[in-house]
């Protein structure tokens, strides 16, 4: 039995694009790679459809990952610095960074 082929990102790119600008037809593009015709339109398809998605999102790949984890280590500085500011108030001065209400008086 033969063993199944895998091809790699690249390639399927290189070939998805080959098929898109048109200049072969897809049973041109299949036999010159040794592929199934039908291989290379589904790959054709496949970028055509996710091509779109490059443009809908602004910026840079992985952005949205990058912006959730600075929002996240902000929170944690943010605790961090309350935290220190706790420990470095000496305890005779509590009165003047927590406000106690007046019910003790």
């Amino acid at each position: 039995m033969a063993k199944r082929r895998t091809f790699t990102a690249g390639f399927k790119a290189r070939v998805a694009k080959e098929a898109l600008r048109g200049d072969r037809t897809v049973q041109q593009i299949a036999a010159r790679h040794e592929l199934h015709p039908n291989q290379v339109s589904q790959w054709k398809r496949t970028a055509s459809e996710r091509l779109a998605e490059l443009f809908e999102r602004a910026g840079v790949p992985g952005q949205d990952e990058r912006e959730a984890e600075i929002r996240k280590l902000h929170e944690k500085i943010g605790q961090l610095v309350i935290e220190r500011d706790f420990l470095i108030c000496p305890a005779g001065h509590i009165k003047k960074y927590v406000q106690f209400p007046d019910m003790w008086s």
